[in-house]
């Protein structure tokens, strides 16, 4: 494990490696950011966003909580996505769940949190929508595994429910959004492919806040 010391030689280094490679690095690094993408993931410490997709400094806004909720009350997962979508125009919006997910494994055990219960209740509803199929699957870790793709899937679609997106995707085309899983025993990040255009032709009449399809 590195020590708090060694995280300053550490950073010295990786500026002596990024100048080395361009020495304007820094100097275009502090001018106005313009990602494509927003990243909404777990905060889970072996989950690195940018690491995992491969990406530089700049390149994606990031945002991380327990078991990458997206909740209405939550301001501070609404505020990045205002921010992204109005302020940046981002093309993209990552949800990006985990397998083995501990806030997941945590919504599932039959135990007081305390201060965690109301954040991961919002787990425990996804499963109580999707009960008949979760219920269905015998191994445990098949079925944990499941919950954390529909976790993903349900976080997009509270995603798409923002006026933000709504009304950017409806002047522009864009954000596009996308659920993803990373699985840490392999390193390989996998593109769910979900049908939103089926989920959201069943809710938008409900969701939808500017008059047009979503």
């Amino acid at each position: 494990m590195v020590s708090y010391e060694q995280i300053f030689e550490h950073n010295r280094k990786w500026v002596a490696e990024k100048t080395r490679e361009d020495k304007a690095f820094f100097e275009k690094l502090s001018k106005d950011q313009s990602p494509d993408y927003l990243y909404i993931g777990c905060s889970d410490s072996r989950v690195p966003a940018t690491d995992i997709m491969g990406v530089e400094p700049g390149e994606v806004f990031v945002h991380r909580n327990v078991a990458n909720l997206v909740v209405s009350i939550d301001l501070n997962v609404m505020s990045v996505i205002n921010y992204a979508v109005k302020e940046l125009s981002v093309k993209h919006i990552i949800v990006c769940g985990h397998y083995n997910c501990g806030g997941v494994k945590a919504a599932m055990t039959p135990q007081d949190m305390g201060l965690l219960n109301p954040w991961l209740r919002n787990i425990r509803d996804v499963y109580r929508l999707h009960v008949a199929e979760l219920d269905a699957i015998e191994d445990e870790k098949a079925r944990y595994n499941r919950l954390v793709e529909l976790n993903v899937q349900e976080q997009c679609v509270n995603v798409i429910k923002t006026a933000a997106v709504q009304k950017s995707y409806d002047e522009h085309g864009y954000p596009e959004v996308h659920g993803w899983v990373f699985d840490m025993h392999n390193g390989l990040l996998t593109d769910l492919k979900i049908d939103f255009t089926r989920i959201l032709r069943d809710i938008q009449h409900i969701y939808n806040i500017t008059g047009h399809e979503i």
